[in-house]
């Protein structure tokens, strides 16, 4: 029972008592009608007010009670599977410390895709950002609640719910976190490798895989599918799996980190198309990109290269297959099997991309924010590459086919000048492997 009631209980009995004829307290000389009042109207005048003050105690502790009921029913305890602040809280304290790293890691990592170091690194090089929009959420927050979106393909209305937010504002602040992230973040963790001491590493690195010499890079392309068909020209987005998509391009070093990203295209369009419309291809075919290291085979100066499959035109920069199908001369399929065997290094970045950012898998924002989500993606992922986090596991994509592209007036020199390389590489590696 309550405190306070046990003591107006007890001063209503001590009132009771000195109202009570019977009582030392009273003296003979009192009047009869104080005497008629003492014995009539104290008892009831207690009796009264000591039911109304239990009923309202009573009312009190019930309301408690039912609060307390309610709270129960509407906030489930949490659960090593909730990504809520208040998770977030518990793990950001003094908490989070008194774990050892590895199990500490593991946690962030099953709720935010990342370690807790990562997540640190990601929080502060955008916390300035965040800073200036006035966010009514810590900068901590807003990530931490972005990542678990990502990490687990969440939707705005289950995110808003774990939060405790309005679903308007969860897409709001991830809009704002993915489009930071592939800004200001995309030239610090994805550059093309133009220093000399990172190229020569990523083209030793392909030669020790694949025997090809100043290999820098594979490229490939990936449907992201969308959870919802656009209404605008709906058909240009159904990619070659029959969902609708819109088309990552990615080139990925030996470490599997991409060193460029391009998003502007439907999934209907073709790998070709997508890539001569990227800004890779105008800096690579204006010489914008210039790559000192040179070397020379059966006569051909051999500038640094990246190989792609079938799909991709043939250019001194961009090496392809001699033939899909294995019909070629032994050198030249000789010459397939190794591309093919760098080339998988980006087959297996896009499968670790779409295997730690769930998101991608079913890309649940509006279209217009969908180019900057799968960047922001991408940037995440050479953050974890960088750090050698645990590698999750891959996403398998259909295996992909499709036609050989037509050669462009605009290219044929680039053509025959990347067929007569393509062909002094093919013999050159043929002639050393048969030699051991």
């Amino acid at each position: 029972m309550d405190q306070s009631f046990l003591v107006m209980l007890s001063n209503l009995l001590h009132l009771h008592n000195s109202l009570d004829p019977t009582t030392d307290t009273l003296s003979s000389a009192t009047s009869a009608t104080s005497l008629l009042y003492s014995s009539s109207i104290a008892p009831l005048l207690f009796f009264t007010m000591a039911s109304v003050l239990s009923y309202v105690a009573s009312t009190k502790a019930n309301n408690a009670s039912d609060n307390r009921e309610g709270n129960h029913r509407r906030q489930p305890a949490p659960n090593a599977s909730d990504y809520s602040v208040s998770a977030f809280r518990a793990l950001s304290t003094e908490h989070i410390w008194s774990l050892e790293a590895p199990l500490r890691d593991a946690h962030w990592r099953s709720l935010y895709g990342l370690s807790y170091p990562v997540f640190t690194t990601v929080v502060d090089k955008l916390k300035p950002h965040i800073a200036l929009s006035n966010l009514s959420l810590p900068s901590d927050y807003a990530v931490a609640m972005v990542l678990s979106r990502l990490a687990h393909g969440l939707s705005a209305t289950t995110v808003a719910a774990r939060y405790s937010l309005d679903p308007y504002l969860v897409s709001k602040i991830t809009n704002m976190v993915t489009r930071l992230l592939a800004t200001k973040l995309y030239p610090e963790f994805i550059k093309i490798p133009v220093g000399r001491r990172r190229l020569l590493e990523t083209t030793q690195a392909f030669e020790e895989l694949t025997s090809l010499p100043n290999m820098c890079g594979a490229i490939d392309t990936s449907p992201v599918k969308l959870r919802s068909t656009p209404t605008s020209n709906p058909a240009t987005y159904l990619c070659r799996y029959g969902y609708p998509s819109v088309l990552l391009q990615v080139v990925s070093d030996h470490k599997k980190i991409f060193w460029d990203v391009c998003v502007k295209a439907p999934g209907g369009t073709d790998d070709a198309t997508h890539f001569r419309d990227s800004l890779l291809y105008h800096r690579l075919t204006s010489g914008d990109v210039v790559w000192d290291k040179v070397i020379n085979v059966r006569g051909h100066h051999v500038r640094p290269y990246v190989v792609g499959d079938w799909c991709y035109p043939l250019l001194p920069f961009l090496l392809t297959p001699f033939s899909p199908s294995g019909m070629g001369t032994p050198a030249q399929n000789l010459f397939d099997g190794m591309l093919m065997k760098g080339r998988s290094v980006v087959v297996e970045a896009i499968a670790l991309l779409k295997g730690r950012w769930k998101i991608l898998q079913d890309l649940n924002v509006g279209l217009h924010h969908a180019p900057q989500t799968i960047v922001a993606c991408c940037v995440l992922h050479n953050l974890c590459q960088i750090a050698r986090e645990p590698e999750p596991e891959l996403w398998k994509e259909p295996d992909e086919s499709g036609p050989q592209p037509r050669v462009l007036d605009s290219e044929k020199s680039f053509y025959f000048f990347g067929e007569s390389l393509r062909q002094a590489l093919a013999d050159d590696l043929h002639q050393k492997l048969s030699s051991r």
